[in-house]
């Protein structure tokens, strides 16, 4: 081969055939869930951006909870702004947000 492949590629391959040594798979099922964990890692992030955005806003509250971590909820003080939010930001029918 001519080119370098990815390090950050071969990083995760090889990382994962030793962390799973019994493991085995062709080009084509090693692509899938190669990306399927970087769409899942995506969603994540995009995922806590938004939590931590809609925290801050007021519209979710954080609280604390042994063993599960933090949990979210709709925050019953701003649950009539909340729906207004969502009544601007939803697409009018020509895709074009009001």
């Amino acid at each position: 081969m001519d080119k370098h492949p990815d390090a950050a590629a071969v990083d995760e391959i090889l990382s994962y055939f030793v962390r799973n040594p019994q493991a085995a798979d062709n080009l084509e099922g090693i692509a899938r869930w190669r990306l399927l964990n970087e769409f899942i890692t995506r969603q994540v992030d995009e995922t806590q951006r938004a939590l931590l955005w809609l925290v801050a806003k007021g519209y979710l509250r954080e609280t604390s909870a042994a063993g599960t971590g933090l949990i979210y909820r709709l925050n019953p003080d701003k649950a009539d702004e909340a729906c207004e939010f969502l009544a601007r930001s939803k697409p009018d029918r020509t895709g074009q947000k009001a």
